[in-house]
């Protein structure tokens, strides 16, 4: 019916149609990038939307009251790339002894002024607010880390830069 060389052709024909259709996405991606251009200028409301449910409070004291020094130790790595705990400044300030220090308060340190808007001090709550979403808590900071997503793992890191002061 068929032999070897048309087969050949079709099978080359059909990956060279993929490859093609991969390397146009690939294209159409670095030429494109939606997320880039903001807010939308127009919204168009939609009758039966459901609005979205407010977040639960959460209770930092009772997370803290439960809250694992060892385990905020290994999580404390994902921070200690641009913080020490030894009292030297990194990319990020020192945070030995960050729990109930003044915010902006380390002297030598060039801090971007967006957290001294937000809080006087570094409360257990506000350390929870801003491990959760450091740009969203503070917008304007110069932070370029995404957050710790988890519930536990802001109160181990909280609890374990409590125990380092």
């Amino acid at each position: 019916m068929f032999d070897t060389m048309t087969i050949t052709k079709i099978a080359g024909g059909l990956f060279g149609a993929w490859l093609i259709l991969l390397l146009g996405k690939w294209g159409a991606e670095e030429l494109y990038h939606a997320e880039l251009h903001g807010e939308p200028s127009y919204a168009i409301e939609v009758a039966g939307a459901e609005a979205e449910e407010p977040e639960e409070e959460i209770d930092v004291a009772a997370l803290l009251a439960s809250a694992d020094v060892g385990k905020g130790e290994s999580v404390f790595r994902k921070c200690s790339a641009c913080h020490k705990l030894n009292g030297e400044d990194a990319v990020g300030p020192h945070l030995n002894g960050v729990v109930g220090r003044e915010v902006a308060a380390v002297d030598g340190f060039g801090y971007s002024g967006a957290l001294s808007a937000q809080a006087d001090a570094w409360t257990p709550e506000n350390l929870y607010a801003f491990l959760l979403n450091p740009k969203g808590w503070a917008p304007g900071t110069s932070m370029g880390f995404a957050g710790l997503k988890k519930p536990e793992d802001k109160a181990n890191v909280i609890a374990y830069l409590q125990s380092t002061e």
